[in-house]
């Protein structure tokens, strides 16, 4: 050790540490300031919860994470709340160096969707610009022994390949199941072929990785807590977009909408799905995070909702059982988002109609 008159020599991770430290302090004192967006003390709480959730996915995906030997992790879960979860739904992560190879095996289980994702843009912190590539379940045939294989390299394989442009930067999974408590999810494995790196992450190494979770942390502040937006409507679904920002989806439509609701009242949508892979409806608060469905259904999907004879549906969001086979509980929120997702729809949705209904006194609407 050294003399403890002795000077140590300062480590720039040591700043970083402190401006992270300090924009969590800041982001707890708007939080607990008064946010307008943040209306009443439940969503000062899940503000809480969110600040914790974010800083874990940050640590994960960029002061952990090592693109030299990589491993998939989930980004979402039920106690990984932000940015679009749902209840159908497995998401994970793994970074990417645009100059190696990786190979990806996937045993498929029980998913009617799966695909992965490569996407590309800056490798501080900020969301992806871009989708550099992407394969799922209509372009992968298992093999012999039931696994699917993809290459991702800068360099041409036959077979299930994703070219990695210079500014790829990370894979994201996603799986889902009609039946996600009961199916086999998908178990992915991925392995850089050509990988060197250190265990040991020198001081500048480990400064930038802190500061990559702090500029996390500020992205996500810019577009959360969400705005409600005019109650009790759904927007127009728009169709499976050409370029997409963050980590979004390249082959799934979406439509957003909102409810405000008293305690005797009820939102009622129709509508109905085209042919798709999978479509699901899910309720957010202001931090794009579902409510806790181990206690209630607070999403429901395309093999969960019972059809009127028309293929057409109706579900029914309220805050107490009505009686209605498509049930979407509020779980005590009087104010939310509705996210409606289509993948690989053979039209773009119609959009949803809504109607604004008085629960009956007992059971039954």
């Amino acid at each position: 050790m050294p003399p403890q008159n002795e000077m140590v020599a300062p480590l720039t991770s040591a700043a970083a540490v402190r401006d992270l430290l300090s924009l969590l302090g800041k982001l707890e004192q708007r939080f607990s300031g008064g946010d307008p967006a943040l209306p009443d003390e439940g969503s000062r709480l899940e503000a809480y919860r969110w600040i914790f959730t974010i800083l874990q996915v940050g640590c994960d995906a960029f002061l952990w994470a090592d693109s030299q030997k990589p491993r998939f992790f989930d980004i979402v879960g039920p106690y990984k709340k932000w940015g679009g979860d749902n209840a159908d739904a497995f998401y994970q992560y793994a970074p990417i160096d645009p100059r190696r190879t990786y190979r990806v095996r996937a045993s498929p289980g029980d998913a009617v969707y799966f695909s992965l994702t490569v996407y590309g843009g800056p490798d501080d912190g900020r969301y992806s610009e871009r989708i550099v590539g992407s394969v799922g379940k209509r372009d992968l045939e298992p093999g012999a022994d039931g696994m699917v294989e993809i290459i991702l390299s800068p360099r041409e394989h036959p077979g299930g390949w994703i070219r990695l442009e210079p500014d790829a930067v990370c894979a994201i999974t996603r799986d889902y199941l009609n039946e996600p408590t009961r199916g086999r999810r998908m178990e992915w494995q991925i392995e850089c072929l050509d990988g060197e790196g250190d265990p040991n992450p020198s001081d500048a190494d480990l400064s930038r990785r802190l500061r990559a979770v702090r500029t996390w942390i500020e992205e996500q502040v810019k577009i959360t807590p969400l705005a409600l937006g005019a109650p009790n409507t759904v927007d127009p679904p728009y169709p499976v977009p050409k370029t997409t920002f963050g980590w979004a989806a390249g082959d799934a439509a979406y439509a957003m909408g909102s409810f405000e609701l008293a305690d005797d009242e009820a939102l009622v949508l129709r509508g109905r799905s085209p042919e798709c892979a999978f479509w699901n409806l899910c309720l957010w608060n202001a931090f794009l995070h579902t409510y806790n469905y181990d206690y209630d259904r607070v999403t429901i999907n395309g093999s969960q909702v019972r059809y009127e004879p028309d293929g057409s549906w109706e579900i029914v969001i309220a805050g107490r059982d009505p009686g209605h086979a498509n049930w979407i509980s509020t779980q005590g929120h009087t104010r939310g988002r509705l996210w409606f997702r289509w993948f690989l729809p053979d039209a773009t949705p119609e959009q949803p109609t809504v109607e604004i209904i008085r629960l009956a006194p007992a059971s039954g609407i």
